[in-house]
């Protein structure tokens, strides 16, 4: 299982209520803009009695600022209590990409222990130009966290860690939004990356 953070998470103890408050938060916003009910065809092929869009979350402007203050404290512990030397944070466009940025923005404007620059896998190189699959603030030897705003398979995350490594880039970890704990967060841990999550299925569907 994934580590859903639901107990206080601070910057050497000093945030750990504004957490508690913003995930609180975070959480009713999910609720109320992403999580459908119905029948839906998933990507995987599958079908679901539920729907989670959480784009419709971290491309809202609050919803952003929530999710940059909440994945941004998780990560930030993670990283101190690890020890990883972590620069960067990012994963497969599009759904990654608002809460890469909202997390990098975040890490700066709050001062935290380690400033994380942001980057962006693409699903194609491009075809000009330097024909790069990772934009922004990525280099050869950088260690990241991986992101995704939804695991279900894994599929796409997986994608970006094989991105990143090919690159010559290390995965510290992979840090999601929403497990929906449909065994995407067991295969990427059996590849060795251990996952942390800020919701489970359970926290969005009760």
């Amino acid at each position: 299982m994934a580590l859903a953070l639901g107990a206080g998470v601070d910057f050497y103890g000093s945030m750990s209520q504004g957490f508690d408050a913003d995930r609180q938060k975070l959480l009713a916003k999910l609720k109320e803009k992403s999580v459908f009910f119905g029948d839906f065809l998933l990507s995987s092929g599958g079908r679901s009695s539920f729907y989670i869009d959480c784009r419709l979350t971290t491309l809202d402007p609050e919803g952003a600022c929530l999710v940059g203050k909440v994945m941004n404290a998780m990560i930030q512990r993670e990283i101190a209590e690890s020890g990883a030397p972590v620069v960067g944070v990012g994963g497969l466009t599009m759904g990654a990409d608002p809460v890469a940025l909202a997390i990098g923005m975040t890490s700066w404007m709050e001062s935290s222990p380690k400033l994380l620059k942001v980057f962006s896998v693409r699903k194609a190189p491009k075809a000009h130009g330097q024909t790069k699959l990772i934009e922004g603030g990525f280099t050869e030897g950088d260690t990241v966290v991986v992101l995704d705003d939804v695991v279900t398979r894994g599929d796409s995350t997986l994608r970006a860690i094989e991105s990143v490594e090919a690159a010559g880039g290390k995965v510290a970890f992979v840090a999601v939004l929403v497990d929906r704990e449909e065994g995407g967060g067991d295969k990427i841990r059996a590849l060795g990356h251990k996952v942390i999550a800020a919701f489970r299925r359970v926290e969005l569907t009760v």
